[in-house]
């Protein structure tokens, strides 16, 4: 189903059972489609996140979404900022419509959304895949398409056993009760809007961004793929992206998204400054 486009989408289209809604977004934009194009799924039998991980979702339980861009005049090297804004209007969307205390839900650098277990865990709300294109000739970003997918009315009975431990939904946050998946998706798209028009126009919030970082203050252990990488995490820089770990002998240094294989944050009694 279409629903009627506003001024600021070009596209909104609702799927039931879809193996993905990347694909589906980066056909409309080959084809033309101008920004800002949104495809929403019940299901998505071949999602995936980073690395090419697997992700799936029941049935009308999970917030499946990919919004197509056209920037124009943001940096390739910028080209991140477009998935922060898409995963802090989620985070300030689910706490309004799930009722939630602000700071509830917190950004686990470079991709996740998460929220404190009870005893200090750290447990995955909702992850974030981000792609885009650019002319080579101005370095600028021609096409970008972010997904998202955010555990909204799952209930915790059934979870994969192999994730309860590392999962939770808004229903669980809310201690079992209902949550409106049409209420959040236009929650976000309201609060998507003006964080985008603000970027076309040379202005991230930076601030919002930084603030939520669970990764501040607390220990952390970065695979690269070729190393580990353990310290604490300091902050992040806005300007590339990158977190910033300072390591036992002192020394802060940088680590961009790219060069990420898996992010572990040490909480509760695992953490140290």
């Amino acid at each position: 189903m279409m629903a009627r486009p506003d001024a600021f989408l070009s596209r909104l289209e609702r799927f039931g059972s879809i193996e993905s809604t990347q694909p589906v977004v980066r056909e409309w934009l080959e084809a033309g489609v101008p920004e800002v194009a949104v495809a929403v799924a019940d299901e998505q039998t071949m999602g995936r996140g980073r690395q090419g991980r697997g992700w799936s979702a029941p049935p009308g339980t999970a917030l499946l979404a990919s919004a197509g861009f056209r920037p124009q005049n943001i940096q390739l090297g910028h080209a991140w900022r477009l998935a922060a804004i898409v995963a802090l209007a989620m985070a300030d969307a689910a706490e309004e419509v799930a009722g939630l205390k602000d700071a509830t839900i917190w950004l686990k650098w470079p991709n996740d959304l998460v929220a404190d277990a009870p005893d200090g865990r750290l447990v995955k709300l909702a992850g974030v895949l981000g792609e885009s294109t650019s002319d080579g000739a101005s370095g600028l970003v021609t096409t970008a398409i972010i997904g998202i997918g955010i555990n909204a009315d799952w209930p915790a009975g059934a979870f994969p056993p192999e994730l309860r431990d590392s999962m939770t939904s808004l229903r669980e946050l809310l201690g079992g009760r209902p949550i409106d998946r049409d209420a959040l998706l236009d929650a976000w798209l309201a609060r998507l809007e003006p964080r985008y028009e603000a970027l076309r126009d040379g202005h991230f919030d930076a601030g919002g961004w930084t603030a939520r970082q669970r990764t501040t203050g607390h220990g952390v252990e970065v695979d690269t793929g070729g190393s580990i990488l353990t310290g604490t995490g300091v902050g992040v820089d806005p300007e590339s992206g990158a977190l910033l770990v300072r390591g036992r002998d002192g020394a802060t240094q940088p680590v961009g998204s790219g060069e990420v294989v898996r992010c572990r944050v040490m909480t509760g009694n695992l953490s140290w400054r």
